[in-house]
């Protein structure tokens, strides 16, 4: 999933599990010698920077592994290079076609991948602990879901049938205005929120493709899908800046670098209801970005196609206020697994199914 890069500064928050307070970029340490590790290690490998090297290591490349983590690739660059100084070993054979694992690199893998699962059973052992909530969780959530993520919700709802979740749609600002006063409980995001008081978990990760009139598929679609470049001259249909700011940021960056052009940030306001944008759509000459699975039906003259090498993913975050004691909250966040890159890619296996347009 192109997971396309969010630029994030060293004080950013790191994206992954239910310990995600902890810091992704830090300064460089001073170059040590293998034999002064002993004794000082723990306090250098946080799992953000774990998370960091895994992530490398299971993509084959630094791209690939920022777009997963949502930093910047230069910031993943420098905690990756940070490591190896620290060990003073090569982890990543790199060459221009990605990064290949060193044997070193391999038996840190499996080391790193302990370790934070360990990490992420600390809110599961935790719960127990902590205060049962009001039976009622309130939910922010944005226009759409992922559908993994309502299915979680479904078995969630099954398995504890006396806790009550209460859906509310916010645009992004409202969201983090909400969690902060109380008046949410937890939040769905297709960013990362700023701040220490807030932590998150990655629950779905979806490939985008395109939706396109049946005739400008029929002319550029290809063996593998539409390349982005090829949407060069079209219009994008696009979803309010103020819903997600970050992430339509991010969906213009990727844009912007395959030619197309993107349009004024309030381009999404044109676009109000469904019924505007697919009329857009229908009219041949704009495009939209979509997951495949749906939400929403779309009309026949419309038809959705996978977007080649998969160069746009859309992640989903739970988000929930890093102080909160609630049990009923740690059993709903602990009901999401999070997702690999190749149940992202997987769920672009086969085109058949209706999709719905883009993130609103």
């Amino acid at each position: 999933m192109l997971n396309a890069a969010v630029p994030l500064d060293t004080d950013s928050k790191a994206m992954c599990g239910a310990t995600a307070n902890l810091r992704l970029v830090e300064p460089p340490p001073t170059a040590v010698g293998p034999g002064s590790l002993q004794g000082s290690s723990h306090s250098f490998f946080t799992p953000a920077k774990l998370e960091a090297f895994v992530a490398v290591a299971e993509e084959g490349g630094f791209s690939a592994a920022a777009r997963r983590l949502c930093i910047s690739q230069p910031a993943l660059s420098q905690t990756i290079n940070a490591i190896e100084r620290r060990l003073g070993v090569e982890l990543f054979v790199r060459s221009t076609t990605g990064a290949q694992s060193t044997e070193a690199g391999r038996a840190l893998l499996d080391e790193a991948r302990a370790i934070l699962a360990g990490y992420n059973q600390l809110l599961p052992a935790m719960a127990r602990y902590t205060g049962e909530g009001g039976g009622v969780i309130r939910l922010g959530i944005p226009y759409e879901l992922a559908s993994e993520v309502l299915c979680a919700l479904a078995k969630f709802a099954v398995s504890y049938p006396d806790t009550r979740v209460q859906p509310r749609h916010l645009p992004m600002a409202e969201h983090l205005a909400a969690l902060r006063s109380g008046q949410l409980d937890v939040s769905f995001m297709v960013q990362i929120p700023p701040g220490p008081d807030l932590d998150n978990m990655l629950v779905a990760r979806e490939d985008l493709g395109v939706l396109l009139s049946e005739e400008l598929a029929a002319r550029l679609a290809g063996p593998d899908g539409v390349r982005l470049d090829a949407l060069t001259g079209l219009d994008w249909v696009a979803f309010p800046r103020s819903n997600s700011p970050a992430w339509y940021d991010e969906l213009a960056a990727v844009l912007r670098t395959h030619g197309i052009d993107v349009g004024p940030a309030d381009r999404g306001d044109q676009f109000p209801n469904l019924s505007v944008a697919f009329t857009a759509l229908s009219c041949g000459n704009a495009f939209a970005l979509a997951p495949q699975r749906c939400t929403h039906a779309i009309p026949h003259a419309i038809v959705w196609r996978p977007l080649a090498d998969h160069p746009v993913v859309r992640s989903t975050w739970a988000v929930w206020p890093a102080g909160s004691r609630r049990r009923d909250v740690a059993r709903l966040i602990t009901a999401f697994e999070q997702p690999t890159r190749r149940q992202a890619s997987s769920s672009t296996a086969v085109a058949t199914s209706e999709p719905s347009w883009d993130q609103r």
